[in-house]
């Protein structure tokens, strides 16, 4: 079955980085776009950027662009986001998502806290 398994996230200060990883499991990985979403307290989940199977950026979030990076490595199932310059409003639970036809699957997601 689609397993995707987050790590990577912590408590950063502001202007610091972070990088978050993502492992995948179930499928074949390299065929599949891969994305990043968010969800900060009180809010609703949203994207952060997608990944398609052909390593371009399909999608991401106006807020964060120029500050992430979101790379794959179809070898080791992996997609991998960096993100630079957090601030405190990037605090929120960062979640790895595929979608397969219809199905639409999630990690269990990292927290990332930015605040001194």
């Amino acid at each position: 079955q689609v397993q995707l398994v987050e790590s990577g996230g912590g408590l950063v200060q502001p202007g610091g980085s972070l990088r978050l990883s993502c492992t995948a499991s179930g499928f074949t990985f390299s065929t599949y776009g891969m994305s990043w979403y968010r969800q900060a307290p009180g809010k609703e989940r949203s994207l952060v950027a997608t990944l398609s199977p052909f390593n371009t950026i399909t999608s991401s979030a106006d807020s964060l662009k120029g500050r992430i990076t979101i790379s794959r490595d179809n070898a080791k199932n992996t997609v991998t986001l960096q993100m630079n310059s957090l601030k405190p409003e990037d605090t929120a639970v960062y979640y790895c998502n595929v979608k397969q036809q219809s199905q639409s699957y999630w990690g269990q997601g990292t927290q990332v806290t930015v605040s001194s």
